[in-house]
């Protein structure tokens, strides 16, 4: 980062390397919060990337840029992936989360290997099922917001105690304390096998969609911090 990064809090984050060489800025995000919002703007400006990467569903994307291009301001829909499509200069623009068919058959590959319980199966299922209908209404609500004067949203936002109105430094260790505190849950708890299951297979799923558009040039992607560790991980293989 430059001089100008550094100073500024909002945007020096451990939560943003470069991998591959170089070739991929992973960018970490607390979903909804301003400083996350201001840095994705940032890295996305300063590495003008061939390709835009986002921890969306491909049925969801539309809405986002839907929504980028009418000028709806990201802290009132889309956070930092509005952020971060406004920002861009590239029309290559991926989902690279699940759902979709290979997500699916990732899935159902983890559940032949693994052979969890049939209650396991279910619940993730469902939780598939619910994502799956949330992209859907995104897909919907995207042809809406391009053929009529209306801007529909799917889904809530987060609300912090920050404004990206308030000091930088002030955002950042908001920040900073909504990481820490949703580390510390998920060091306390152990994850339910449903959700672990889902978590890693998303995390795999994301992790080879990165390294196929890899090959398309420089790619910024941008995850929840959640993701932003394994995903390190395994595109450091």
């Amino acid at each position: 980062m430059t001089d100008d990064s550094r100073a500024d809090p909002g945007l020096a984050s451990e939560y943003q390397t470069t991998l591959a060489g170089g070739a991929v800025t992973l960018v970490g995000v607390v979903h909804d919060h301003p400083a996350s919002v201001a840095r994705v703007s940032d890295a996305v400006e300063r590495r003008s990337p061939d390709v835009l990467a986002l921890e969306l569903p491909p049925l969801a994307v539309g809405l986002y840029e839907a929504h980028a291009a009418r000028g709806t301001d990201p802290l009132a829909f889309g956070g930092e992936m509005n952020a971060a499509i406004r920002a861009a200069e590239t029309d290559r623009i991926v989902g690279i989360d699940g759902p979709s068919r290979r997500f699916c058959r990732e899935l159902a590959g983890r559940f032949a290997r693994e052979r969890p319980a049939v209650g396991t199966v279910t619940r993730s299922l469902r939780g598939v099922a619910s994502v799956t209908r949330t992209a859907v209404a995104c897909r919907l609500a995207a042809a809406v917001t391009r053929r009529t004067p209306l801007s529909p949203t799917v889904g809530s936002r987060t609300e912090y105690d920050v404004a990206a109105s308030d000091p930088p430094g002030r955002q950042a260790e908001d920040e900073r304390r909504q990481a820490e505190a949703a580390t510390a849950v998920l060091d306390a708890f152990e994850k339910p096998p449903a959700s672990r299951i889902r978590s890693e297979t998303r995390e795999a799923h994301m992790a080879d969609r990165i390294r196929e558009i890899e090959g398309e040039g420089d790619v910024v992607a941008v995850v929840g911090l959640g993701h932003f560790d394994p995903l390190c991980e395994r595109l450091r293989e």
